[in-house]
């Protein structure tokens, strides 16, 4: 889930070709329905989107029985020490700052999913 059409592209793409499966959210509300609906294997959330931010989505999604069992890896361009007490705190699995490589992308994925 991203509001940046770019970064949700960009993500989307380098998934792709490596044969993962995607689905895109541009708000909190919108991906926490794709979730309860599809029940991916992970979610990349966004802290920054418009209504409902990245935090109030994975509160919602790991308090709900149905998703609470999905990781979910912050992805933010903040990358202050608050951002990362915020993410351990919602439990989430991960956090990869904006900009990132393809690389980094992939290990946060991996130590997620396994």
């Amino acid at each position: 889930m991203d509001d940046s059409r770019t970064v949700r592209r960009l993500m989307s793409n380098m998934l792709q070709q490596s044969g993962y499966r995607t689905l895109e959210a541009e708000d909190g509300a919108q991906g926490i329905e794709l979730a309860r609906t599809h029940k991916p294997n992970l979610i990349f959330m966004d802290v920054m989107m418009p209504g409902m931010d990245g935090f109030q989505a994975t509160r919602k999604l790991q308090t709900d029985v149905d998703t609470q069992d999905i990781p979910v890896i912050i992805v933010s361009g903040n990358q202050q020490a608050t951002i990362r007490t915020w993410v351990r705190k919602i439990g989430a699995r991960g956090f990869i700052a904006k900009p990132f490589e393809r690389g980094e992308f992939f290990r946060r994925l991996e130590r997620a999913l396994y």
